[in-house]
């Protein structure tokens, strides 16, 4: 098969260590195999990374990867993919981001980037097209990610950019890679950033993406139509999502004690819009706009804007008791600056709360912060503390698994898995979801891990405290997720273009040239698991697949699934069913046959 269109057919290669860089062609006989983005990311680690190098080992390397669509004229193509060793979790990280730098990074010429080495002293790279510049840094060190951006902008203009905050540079586990407002969220890839002493990368780029039939391809993409079939989104983004996650009894509160906010009502996608709402924002190409630009209204940030997602006002709200919808902008804000992850935060400003109010930690351990529960300032004050690795900040800075070595009392009130904190759903609820925390490529993950949310709450096809058919579900709805991750759109728009679970290819035929009918879903379950072979060797089993503690033996106590648990047996029900629809063994590893009928 011979490739028409989608790719750039390179990857640039930078060594930060000696300052060299080299163009290398893209293997198309990879393509059919892993698409793009996340697969191809996955297959560079498979091969480059081993298991004994540690996340901030100089060995370790970024590996950004655009996919097939990315930057085409594909509604939403904005996305594109990061792999690196997580020093949140020790282990395999992917990632995704919007933003515009994955389309220029395409217009430069190259489908991926990948950073090696480090370097002595503070760096940026500007990548124009062909050229690479080393850019002396030191300026910008230590330097918020908004003073960052904002210095670049005006020395770049329309350029893409990433950069990371001073949260990176202190090795903060889980902050993150701020990408032209978007983010490289959850895992800590910004740490490994800021441990090469990069603290920005710039691109522009002024090729053409080359289409196999754009006459075709044309005809089949009708923006005002997707807008319409996400219509809701339009309108108030992803914290529409809030209220009815709430009303489902299923909204994790003051770390997952129970699962109804009873100050829900002041953390709505509708109160939000009615009380700090100023505009809509888009990511490259994207007719939907999911992004609700807000204002703070009062305070020292009184003026500055963010957008919140579903995630974020959870974490810094419900989770840790707050409603003041003000100071989760604030928070969010902070976060921002300083380049951290914000659910990983709010995750663990929530359990810091709770082990603080049950006399684990001290005053004497937080500086005098009374860190309790719905405290406006104990947030505020928590972040910085944890930003700046002060007091209990230092400890909280480690993550779950670096806590849990400092203060082994508090481990049973950690919701997370393999070291990544749990999202905005109390799997007690709807049974689907356990087995997505456990069984996410990286650790307790949503997204990567198979968002059930519609199957079982939304879509009323499933009985949400099932537990039979839940592992043939959640393996669809990762395999689905992993080929999307490769193509390089929005999840957002993907329905609306025919990515779903029974996947209509023609969009992406219409791009490339190569025949993908009847092999995406394919590609998914090759791409999920190749990663699972490198979670094996990097000495993953089936007790990491397992949940926290609180869920197996807590039941919750009110709304509407009050008394309801998922029990280690419960669980281990969907498991052996899941390891068994996988075709893995029942520790968790793929068979020869699974490997073989996958080409892996």
């Amino acid at each position: 098969m011979q490739v028409k269109g989608g790719y750039a057919g390179s990857i640039l290669r930078v060594n930060l260590s000696d300052r060299t860089y080299r163009k290398e062609f893209l293997d198309e006989r990879i393509l059919p195999l892993f698409l793009g983005g996340r697969g191809i990311a996955a297959r560079i680690y498979y091969d480059e990374i081993p298991p004994h190098v540690k996340p901030f080992d100089e060995e370790n390397k970024l590996i950004f990867m655009t996919g097939p669509l990315t930057g085409t004229i594909v509604p939403a193509s904005t996305k594109f993919q990061c792999a690196t060793k997580s020093p949140e979790t020790g282990i395999y990280l992917c990632s995704n981001a919007g933003g515009n730098f994955g389309p220029i990074l395409k217009f430069a010429g190259y489908d991926g980037l990948v950073i090696e080495g480090k370097s002595k002293d503070p760096v940026y790279l500007f990548i124009n097209n062909d050229k690479v510049e080393f850019k002396d840094a030191s300026s910008l060190w230590g330097k918020s990610t908004e003073e960052v951006r904002k210095n670049l902008e005006d020395l770049y203009p329309e350029a893409g950019i990433m950069c990371v905050g001073p949260a990176a540079e202190k090795k903060v586990v889980f902050s993150c890679i701020k990408v032209d407002g978007r983010t490289f969220g959850r895992g800590g890839a910004g740490a490994v950033m800021a441990s090469k002493n990069l603290k920005a990368i710039v691109v522009k780029g002024d090729g053409k993406i080359n289409y196999a039939n754009l006459t075709e391809l044309k005809k089949k993409i009708k923006p005002k139509e997707i807008r319409k079939a996400c219509q809701s989104l339009a309108d108030y983004g992803r914290p529409i999502y809030t209220e009815a996650i709430n009303e489902l009894g299923c909204y994790p509160v003051r770390n997952f004690q129970t699962a109804v906010f009873d100050e829900v009502d002041k953390v709505t996608a509708r109160f939000m819009k009615e009380h700090f709402f100023i505009k809509n924002q888009a990511c490259y190409r994207c007719p939907v706009a999911c992004l609700k630009v807000c204002e703070v209204k009062e305070g020292d940030l009184a003026g500055r804007t963010v957008a919140p997602e579903y995630e974020t006002i959870w974490a810094l709200g419900a989770q840790c008791g707050v409603s003041d919808f003000n100071t989760i902008l604030c928070a969010n804000i902070l976060c921002n600056d300083y380049g951290m992850d914000t659910m990983s935060t709010g995750n663990i400003i929530g359990f810091a709360m709770e082990i603080f109010e049950k006399g684990i930690i001290g005053r004497e351990e937080t500086g005098g912060l009374e860190l309790r529960f719905g405290s406006t300032k104990a947030l505020i004050d928590i972040i910085k503390l944890i930003g700046e690795r002060k007091y209990i900040g230092e400890i909280l800075a480690r993550g779950f698994l670096g806590i849990a070595k400092a203060i082994p009392a508090s481990k049973r009130f950690m919701m997370q898995v393999k070291g990544m904190p749990f999202a905005a759903y109390d799997p007690r609820g709807f049974y689907g979801m356990g087995l997505t925390y456990g069984t996410s490529s990286r650790g307790a993950c949503h997204n990567v891990g198979g968002w059930s949310i519609r199957a079982e709450l939304l879509s009323g096809e499933y009985d949400r405290f099932a537990l039979k058919g839940k592992g043939k579900l959640i393996k669809t709805l990762q395999d689905t997720r992993g080929y999307i991750d490769c193509l390089g759109i929005c999840t957002v728009v993907r329905r609306a273009l025919g990515f779903t679970d029974r996947p209509d290819a023609s969009i992406l035929n219409l791009v490339t040239g190569l025949d993908f009918t009847d092999k995406l879903m394919e590609i998914g379950e090759r791409v999920y698991n190749l990663e699972r072979l490198i979670l094996v060797r990097e000495g993953i089993t089936r007790e990491d697949d397992m949940l926290p503690e609180r869920i197996m033996t807590e039941a919750i106590p009110d709304g509407p699934a009050k008394g309801h648990v998922l029990t280690k047996d419960m669980y281990e029900v969907e498991l052996n069913e899941y390891y068994e629809v996988r075709g893995w063994n029942k520790n968790g590893i793929p068979t020869e046959e699974k490997l073989k009928a996958l080409s892996l």
